[in-house]
């Protein structure tokens, strides 16, 4: 409450977008049905669902799409099914998965699938390690980009090899694309063509978009209805989705086109950071608009530095801050979005300077 209390006194924000009230939201989501005649949809049934299903499907280059209430859902049901359809409960996962590090243990609770963990928890995986598994396996999951990494991504060559090979043995392709929106323009490809090779691929619909919540999931029109049925079984069969998908709908167009801008900034961002060593990028290069920050400074004295920069300058520089491997360094994420993108030059080298002084005078 004090850290919310914190960043809404600051006049400056770094990360992410401008974050709306509650009546904000309800009113432009009011104001956006009456002026598109939208109606509830009744357990997934209804022209304003449907013809975002139909619009995501597209996207993705891929035959249907269907809405899920959260993407915890909807990934280890995919996961499931693949595996069935394939004859192996094995899949492969990166080590930083948010199926492994968030979902806690869904997938070996409720006997979806047996995850093997591939390659190092700081780097994507590589096809070597992947083809180093003896055993068959039913799915290969990739996260696109993956967050507890700075958001990294394959090369493309390699994301190129890694359908083949899945292609080639009959196994599953599955994307974790909760941000697959940020991904497009450091590809330098479209939507489709990233898709393109993956089996299924889940979409987060407030994730870079910020929607109030859902997910949907992309694939045959045989996966998707048999996914469709399995989230009535496990209670994700909700009366009325039409808030979800309205808060998503009315801003989707407008967030897909900010997205190059987005990255843009990521890019000079990186320049403008080689200013100030003390503040270190990973990845090296941006995969997406979003990186981690690595500070030589505890978590403990990062959030003071933070507290302290955001009561003397109404600067808001982070949010949280996570405990790295060495003794008294830490890291935090940035996502850039609205705020880094409207913001002045002058004015984030103004705001770098302050909190890399401070981290001087902290070691």
């Amino acid at each position: 409450m004090i850290e919310a209390a914190l960043r809404r006194a600051c006049r400056t924000v770094l990360p992410g977008h401008a974050q709306k009230t509650p009546a904000q939201t309800y009113a432009a989501m009011a104001a956006w049905c009456e002026e598109n005649g939208i109606a509830h949809d009744v357990y997934g049934d209804g022209e304003l669902i449907q013809s975002l299903e139909r619009k995501v499907a597209a996207l993705l280059g891929k035959e249907a799409a269907v809405f899920c209430i959260t993407g915890t859902m909807a990934q280890a049901t995919a996961l499931r099914l693949a595996c069935d359809e394939r004859g192996s409960r094995l899949v492969a996962l990166h080590p930083t998965a948010h199926i492994l590090r968030h979902e806690r243990g869904n997938h070996q609770l409720f006997d979806h699938f047996a995850a093997l963990q591939v390659g190092s928890p700081h780097r994507p995986f590589t096809l070597d390690e992947l083809q180093a598994i003896p055993d068959p396996l039913g799915a290969i999951s990739l996260e696109l980009p993956a967050r507890e990494i700075g958001g990294q991504c394959p090369s493309w060559d390699e994301l190129e090899a890694f359908k083949a090979y899945a292609r080639e043995r009959n196994i599953h392709m599955h994307m974790d694309g909760a941000r697959l929106w940020e991904t497009a323009a450091a590809y330098g490809r479209s939507y489709a063509d990233i898709a393109d090779g993956f089996d299924t691929v889940y979409v987060s619909l407030y994730k870079g978009i910020g929607g109030l919540g859902g997910a949907i999931l992309a694939g045959s029109n045989a996966f998707v209805a048999r996914a469709a049925e399995w989230y009535r079984r496990q209670g994700g069969n909700v009366i009325h989705r039409s808030p979800y998908v309205v808060a998503a709908a009315l801003q989707l167009d407008e967030r897909l086109a900010a997205m190059p801008a987005y990255f843009a900034r990521t890019q000079w961002l990186y320049e403008a950071l080689a200013a100030y060593p003390l503040l270190r990028p990973n990845p090296v290069a941006p995969h997406a608009n979003m990186l981690h920050l690595h500070l030589p400074v505890s978590r403990e004295r990062a959030l003071e530095i933070r507290n302290a920069i955001a009561q003397s300058h109404g600067v808001w520089l982070h949010n949280a801050v996570y405990h790295a491997m060495l003794p008294n360094t830490s890291y935090t994420e940035w996502y850039v979005g609205d705020h880094l993108l409207d913001l002045p030059d002058e004015q984030v080298h103004a705001a770098l300077e302050t909190w890399h002084a401070a981290l001087e005078a902290a070691r």
